[in-house]
């Protein structure tokens, strides 16, 4: 006698994963159409329900009926730095894109929302989610907030829509970062950068203070590199006094970075035997820079897809901030030559 027809012998013979065959036959979302469609019809001809009692067949026809409906928008404000040429946004947007695809799931995408307008002509039936890819303004959000659709946020939060979030995880990657600084005796820090730019910013400032204030270190910050002012950072290390320039110039990204080391080159300040500098983020393997954080992401862009396609399936759950590690990249050639 034919033993029961497993869900792995109906993955071989259709060519697809174990998942996809498991959530095609629950009648899930994360398969297209098609390949449901396909995934059933092999079912049928391995047996696979005639093995089922006539109670496990009924209510197998009840949740075939549970298709995924409607498409994903992905949100991606073309603001300031934030569009698909950034060599730190664009990998992201990129991930949740191939991820879509992956599912075979539908995509809308809105680059320049210019007003929230727009949102009142979306059919809520016709969307099953929302990505949201860095800073979206918070009008926009509201008007999001009032389809009552499933939102996951990429790098951005904002109390005026509660929902999932996806972060790198700036704290524990800048702690990292300044204990290895201080194993290799450094002692003077000023950060550099705006932190209420974004979150990822702010979040990297508190780690970096919070480091300082654990280990007794001087925190003597000079405003004028933390300006919201871009310019106004680099003018105000051309006008410092060389004698109070500091060890490292811990920088929010590998963007302000540039700008840190420019200035410190126009100045005429050698790197890195009077100043070093790190970085965050990766983006620029040409800078001279002590560390850098490498950031994953298309990870990030990846992980807000599986989050909506979760959340869509368990709407009731508590919300979810997850947290996408980094990895530290050290350059000694750009350290304190000892």
């Amino acid at each position: 006698m034919k033993s029961k027809v497993t869900v792995q012998e109906i993955a071989d013979f259709v060519g697809v994963s174990k998942f996809a065959v498991s959530r095609a036959l629950a009648g899930k979302s994360g398969v297209s159409d098609k390949t449901r469609e396909t995934i059933l019809k092999a079912a049928n001809e391995l047996g696979y329900f005639k093995q089922e009692s006539k109670r496990g067949r009924q209510e197998h026809r009840v949740e075939q009926e549970r298709r995924w409906k409607g498409n994903i928008i992905v949100l991606f404000p073309n603001i300031r730095y934030q569009n698909r040429d950034s060599l730190y946004w664009g990998p992201i947007f990129d991930g949740v894109s191939a991820r879509l695809n992956e599912q075979e799931i539908d995509i809308i995408t809105l680059t320049e929302p210019s007003t929230e307008d727009i949102f009142t002509l979306i059919n809520p039936e016709a969307v099953s989610g929302i990505i949201t890819v860095g800073s979206v303004s918070s009008s926009i959000l509201a008007e999001i907030d009032r389809l009552s659709i499933p939102v996951v946020m990429i790098d951005h939060m904002d109390p005026v829509l509660k929902c999932d979030m996806v972060f790198t995880d700036n704290f524990m990657t800048m702690t990292e970062m300044m204990t290895y600084l201080v194993s290799k005796e450094y002692k003077s820090f000023q950060f550099v950068g705006n932190p209420s730019y974004a979150p990822s910013f702010r979040e990297r400032w508190t780690a970096y203070r919070a480091f300082l204030s654990e280990k007794g270190l001087e925190d003597s910050q000079v405003q004028g590199l933390i300006s919201p002012a871009r310019d106004e950072v680099s003018r105000t290390i051309m006008e410092m006094n060389p004698r109070d320039l500091p060890e490292v110039f811990v920088c929010a990204n590998d963007k302000m970075a540039s700008f840190a080391v420019e200035a410190l080159t126009a100045k005429g300040i050698k790197i890195p035997e009077r100043c070093v500098v790190t970085g965050f983020d990766h983006i620029n393997v040409e800078l001279p820079l002590l560390a850098t954080a490498h950031v994953n992401k298309e990870r990030l862009g990846i992980r807000a897809v599986d989050q909506i396609l979760w959340r869509v399936e368990h709407p009731d759950f508590a919300y979810e901030r997850k947290m996408v590690s980094a990895d530290l990249i050290v350059n000694e050639e750009y350290g304190r030559k000892q």
